[in-house]
């Protein structure tokens, strides 16, 4: 940090997209959230046979709610944790869970993750490991907005736009509280924020047990992100520091 640091105090100002992420630094530091864009392919609104035809392929049950992880499939994304939330909630509810995604290219980990995760899953036809390649922006968002309800359960995270990405979509999320998800999250307003695996199985059966709160948290959830983590608000973010950044170089012209 100190080497980087040199350099960074070069710069008119520091972004960076959560609170915690920033540093002691002698320049200004600007919050600026990423955001997600609406008219994507991962986030536009899909017609219903299209989204029919998403779970057709991959033998998903419409008629049974359905609880959907998005991620790579990495350890710090914890889906042994997520399948051990599911199993707890299949006791009382019975409900499919689907753990959608691809590995990171750079991660020589990837391929043991995905086996741990196929092995955990092994014995349970009502969980669908789906490795996906990197253009499925249209089944992501299919899976998505056909869930009952969505997990985001990492154990460390850096910002976490699928938590953006399945909020406005509409649908109730369940995520934990690191790194940026609690900017994204009002707990048990926007969505439900939570620090262990009892915690979220606790929430799970709430949500599907009474469909009528998981609605609410869900359009919550949609208005937050509306207001809050779409792409407009991040070029106003970004329109509004270069003005700034101008006007305190022009100022110091006069000094």
């Amino acid at each position: 940090m100190a080497f980087l640091k040199l350099y960074i105090e070069k710069y008119d100002s520091a972004v960076f997209s959560a609170p915690a992420f920033a540093r002691k630094l002698s320049i200004p530091q600007v919050l600026i959230s990423p955001s997600i864009d609406p008219l994507s392919d991962k986030n536009r609104e899909l017609p219903q046979e299209v989204i029919n035809s998403v779970l057709d392929r991959f033998g998903i049950d419409r008629t049974r709610p359905i609880v959907t992880q998005i991620s790579r499939f990495d350890y710090l994304k914890d889906p042994i944790g997520v399948i051990e939330v599911y199993k707890r909630v299949k006791k009382h509810i019975d409900c499919q869970l689907v753990l959608a995604g691809g590995g990171a290219t750079d991660d020589p980990e990837g391929a043991k993750v995905l086996e741990d995760v196929k092995n955990a899953a092994a014995d349970d036809p009502d969980i669908h490991v789906l490795l996906l390649p990197p253009a499925s922006d249209i089944e992501i968002n299919a899976l998505q907005r056909a869930s009952s309800v969505i997990l985001q359960k990492p154990l460390k995270e850096g910002f976490g736009l699928t938590v953006a990405e399945g909020l406005w979509k509409a649908k109730p999320v369940i995520a934990s509280a690191v790194g940026g998800i609690p900017l994204q999250i009002a707990h048990k307003y926007s969505g439900i924020l939570t620090h262990s695996i009892d915690g979220t199985v606790h929430y799970l059966k709430q949500l599907l047990y009474e469909p009528g709160y998981a609605q609410r948290l869900a359009l919550n959830g949609k208005e937050h992100i509306k207001n809050n983590f779409l792409i407009t608000r991040h070029i106003r973010d970004y329109l509004l520091l270069f003005f700034v950044v101008i006007s305190r170089r022009r100022y110091s012209w006069f000094e």
